[in-house]
Order: C-alpha cells, then structure tokens, then sequence
C-alpha cells in the first residue's frame, strides 16, 4: 500500500481511522472529516494520521467542500509522489523523557548519537504509545524508557496516561529494554483546580499554570511496583531495569519538594520482591538520583550489553 484517503462524517471517520490505525508508521494518511476540528485523540491516537476538517459536511459538493477535498487529494498524492526515499540511517532507539528527568536523557543521547538515531519521546500519554507503535512497526532497535511515570497517571486517573499497553509491545516483540523509574514520584493534573477532589490535601506542586504535580504515596508506590513487576515478568527478551535509590526526577532529591525516601523505597522493594530475575531479566540497583551523571553512564553500559 502506498497510502490512503478517505473523508466522512463521526462514523466514517471511526471506521477508517480504524483501519489506518493499523498500518505501519510512513505510510501516508489522509482523513478530511467533519470531526477533525474538535478532539481527535480517539480517531489519530499515536499514529501519524493527517486530519483534514470539511467546514462543509461530506455530502454533495459545492465551492467550499471541492476546495478542502481537491486540497487532500493533493495532499495524498503529493506524499505518496515524492515520498522520502529510504536512506541507510544510524539504528533507531526510542527513549522516554520528562522535565525532570531532561538532564539524565540528555546525558545519554550525548553518549549514543554517534551510533544510534535517538528518538525522544515525551512522556505524557500520547508519547508513550507512539514509542510502542514504532516498537510494533519494527522502526526502533530498543528502548532506554528511564521515564515511566505514565504508569501513575494510568493506576492514580492521572491525565498523562498510556493506557494499559504501556510495555506491551516489548512483551510481544522481545525488543531489548532498558528502564527505570523516572517520575514515578508524581501524577499528573491539569490547572490546580482541576485536581480531583479526593486529591485537594495531597502534596502538590504546580510545575506550570496548566499543569499539577501530586506525590505519590508509599501505598501507591507499592501498587505502581507492583504493576511494572508483573510486565517486566512478561518479557522475554533481553531486560535491565535500573533503580536510582537516590531519587526518581529532579523534585525527588533530598531538599526538593518531593523528596520522601521512604515513598521510593516502597517502589523499590516491591518490584524487587516481585520480579522473577534471569539471565536476560535483571534488577539493578545505583545508589544515584536519576539525573546523577552516574546513573546515566550506567544506563549506556547497560544497553551496549544487550543491543
């Protein structure tokens, strides 16, 4: 397939956005939709789908609707036509990242670019399932995921979730994996009064106007563990995963604002106790903050091992 248009209203656009879902990343995509003007997350989730808003419903044609359908018809065929030719590039690697994990990623893409194309990805829901899709289409060579964190968003009705597939696509693919706990310390709300109510007396922090820090607790560090233990038991491949008992972000260092050692150490000690270790799944633990230039040189040792 070289590529694919279509146009249509809510239930067209449901129906054939389905379906483009499914293909591999680069192959060109062209929805023109009644719909495309409001949220389209459920239609284009982590894919690379180009959304092209009718004004005009679909139906018949008239100046308005001949203009924006001729304009994805050129749209398709200009991208099809002169689509980027296949060049032989550095292997691909897909990295997670956060604010407050910046120094420790940026840190080991200096030590990688020279071999590998780095791809960043920013933690915040959509980030995370378009760094699994491109592990399912077989565009990346492994994964650093140092910043976890939208397993809390996920476990605690946070609003940077991944969903319940975060990790999935290293399970079925057995891709080499590399992670660690990066801002597992936080989950994520909008504007301050946006914080669920049950939350109001919870540590908080306003990382910016429109987004709202909380600290999680030493119960829901057990559940989070919990829960990244019974993945990483899922995978077959080859697994190192890093924890930093210094701190998991930047605000999670002794003196900052959601430094609790003893929240960490219920995350520690509960995936240590669950995960089954092997010679490919092994636990390792530095006595770093995860943004400590130690930690990062041991992320890099870590995956030249195994790649």
């Amino acid at each position: 397939m070289e590529g694919i248009i279509s146009a249509g209203g809510s239930g067209g656009t449901e129906l054939v956005t389905a379906a483009m879902r499914t293909l591999p990343v680069g192959i060109p995509k062209v929805m023109i939709s009644t719909v495309a003007s409001g949220n389209v997350q459920p239609y284009v989730g982590s894919n690379d789908i180009c959304m092209i808003y009718s004004i005009t419903d679909i139906q018949g044609l008239n100046k308005i609707s001949r203009k924006v359908l001729g304009n994805g018809a050129h749209a398709i065929a200009g991208m099809v036509k002169s689509c980027i030719p296949k060049v032989k590039n550095k292997p691909a690697i897909g990295l997670s990242m956060f604010g407050v994990t910046t120094p420790c990623i940026q840190a080991v893409v200096k030590e990688l670019k020279s071999d590998f194309d780095c791809l960043v990805f920013h933690a915040t829901g959509t980030g995370g399932q378009s760094m699994e899709k491109l592990v399912e289409s077989g565009l990346v060579k492994g994964l650093i995921d140092v910043t976890t964190t939208e397993i809390c968003d996920l476990l605690m009705d946070g609003v940077f979730s991944a969903g319940e597939d975060r990790l999935n696509s290293i399970i079925s693919t057995k891709l080499p994996y590399v992670g660690s706990c990066g801002a597992l310390d936080m989950v994520n709300f909008g504007a301050k009064e946006s914080v669920p109510q049950k939350f109001k007396e919870r540590k908080l922090h306003a990382h910016n106007a429109n987004v709202t820090l909380m600290r999680t607790t030493i119960e829901e560090n057990k559940y989070i563990g919990q829960w990244i233990a019974d993945k990483l038991n899922q995978m077959k491949g080859e697994v190192r995963f890093l924890l930093p008992l210094k701190g998991l972000s930047s605000l999670d260092s002794e003196g900052q604002v959601f430094y609790n050692p003893k929240a960490d150490a219920a995350l520690f000690d509960t995936i240590e106790n669950n995960l089954i270790q092997t010679e490919k799944r092994k636990l390792i633990k530095l006595n770093h903050n995860i943004n400590d230039p130690e930690f990062s040189k041991e992320l890099v040792k870590q995956f030249k091992k195994i790649i």
